[in-house]
């Protein structure tokens, strides 16, 4: 059964709780913010509720519940140590067309309490439909660690200039988007304040193009998205995404943005690289909020260089927001740091047709070679040919190779082996990555255990 998630106007209504301890006393503190004019029903109260009692935050009738208690109501809480009272409560609340809420007992709740998370008039409540308020309270937690703690006098600053919007703005569209971009700007009560001037300038004079953030998908788990990132991908209005960023990321997108796949696969590209500049920059002066989705990091091998220096020329803001590339996600799959003081003093970031280096190389140039931990982005499904290189080039046949696909994905599988055998290294599902180098042996997966080592994570 789904439940109609709202927010109830409480002010100066009248609500009844029955009960006098702790989980009582939890209920009231919570009604007491709304401005409900509360009644208490009970034989004894603890110290707290008897305090707010002489207070004259609420009424405090010592005696045992009876049923003319329930009438005239808007919302009534069962909340005594006896499950008959509070089933009687909620049955003669149901009657009278009342809403009730027995706590702890979902059969006789019209409504839940959900677990709250506040920043002034923001609020963010959470529920599990009474099937577990300690998972309510864990994200709860979970969420409140994220949010900053100005942002309710900054939602009061960003409330207050939105009113003024209102008064002094026509309606139309591009009242609508500066709305929305203020919500991305930071906002003060200040005549100075940028966000202020730009927002009650006549809409005429305002800039006519949107802008274009190139994000980071990171390897394709969404628990290791930016925050930022996160933030940008539910506020788009256009999604351009390459083809390896899964579909639980673009998932997280507002359902009426606009998901365009712009990637491609095993070499067969669905759109040309000018066509993908071409549509950024049009929905951008469209006025629209354009998240370019990148695979990882969107400065490593993903063509960022062509697709900034088209922003420019077109003279489209743009902005990079840094994601969590896929070599550090197979790194971690397999346990091993890229870098060590003992076996690996670099790192050489490369793709498949960049990774061989040619041949001949003296012993000095072997060692120094060897020094480099070696990650190679879309290494291919052939590594034969990667292999005689590596192997000319005079690297050892011990050499550790880790292949990773899909890191931090579910289906991840690692495969680790050595030189001598990466040419005999069965087929993996893009997207792969290589990790080769002496730091691959230090990894919990010790390559002195077996010649090649086969690991699958669901």
């Amino acid at each position: 059964m789904s439940l109609l998630p709202i927010f109830l106007k409480l002010d100066g209504r009248r609500g009844l709780v029955v009960g006098g301890g702790s989980v009582a006393l939890e209920k009231i503190l919570s009604l007491l913010k709304t401005g409900l004019w509360l009644r208490v029903v009970a034989p004894d109260a603890k110290a707290e509720i008897r305090q707010l009692a002489a207070q004259g935050r609420l009424q405090w009738m010592q005696r045992p519940f009876e049923v003319a208690d329930i009438d005239g109501n808007f919302i009534v809480i069962a909340a005594t140590d006896s499950a008959e009272v509070n089933a009687e409560v909620y049955k003669e609340a149901l009657v009278r067309g009342i809403l009730a809420n027995s706590v702890d007992d979902p059969p006789h709740c019209d409504f839940y309490f959900g677990s709250v998370v506040s920043r002034g008039a923001l609020q963010i409540a959470i529920s599990t439909a009474g099937e577990s308020p300690a998972v309510a309270q864990r994200l709860r937690r979970e969420i409140d660690e994220q949010l900053p703690e100005d942002l309710g006098p900054w939602l009061e600053e960003v409330g207050q200039l939105r009113r003024e919007v209102l008064d002094t703005q026509p309606p139309g569209e591009k009242r609508r988007l500066l709305l929305h971009e203020l919500a991305h700007r930071p906002v003060c009560s200040a005549a100075s304040c940028p966000s202020r001037q730009m927002a009650l300038a006549p809409l005429s004079q305002q800039s006519s193009e949107g802008k274009v953030h190139l994000v980071g998908a990171g390897p394709g788990d969404p628990d290791l998205l930016t925050i930022k990132a996160l933030r940008l991908i539910q506020s788009a209005d256009v999604i351009l995404h390459d083809d390896l960023v899964p579909q639980a990321i673009i998932d997280l997108a507002p359902s009426a943005a606009e998901i365009v796949n712009v990637g491609k696969r095993c070499g067969v590209k669905n759109i040309a690289q000018d066509e993908i500049n071409a549509l950024m920059i049009d929905h951008a002066r469209a006025q629209r909020r354009v998240v370019r989705l990148k695979s990882g990091d969107p400065l490593l091998f993903g063509r960022a260089s062509e697709e900034l220096a088209a922003l420019a020329a077109a003279e489209v803001p743009f902005e990079i927001v840094p994601g969590v590339s896929a070599a550090f996600a197979a790194a971690a799959a397999i346990g091993c740091s890229l870098t060590s003081r003992y076996s690996a003093s670099g790192v050489l970031f490369v793709t498949s047709h960049r990774a061989q280096s040619g041949s001949g190389a003296t012993r000095q140039q072997q060692s120094k070679a060897e020094e480099a931990t070696r990650v190679v982005y879309m290494p291919g499904r052939d590594l034969r040919a990667l292999q005689q290189d590596w192997l000319s080039e005079g690297l050892s046949g011990d050499f550790p190779c880790a292949l990773v696909s899909r890191a931090a994905q579910p289906g991840q599988e690692v495969q680790i082996t050595t030189l001598a055998q990466l040419g005999d290294a069965a087929p993996m599902l893009a997207p792969s990555l290589l990790i080769a180098g002496w730091a691959v042996s230090e990894s919990p997966m010790q390559l002195g255990q077996a010649e090649e080592t086969t690991l699958i994570v669901s």
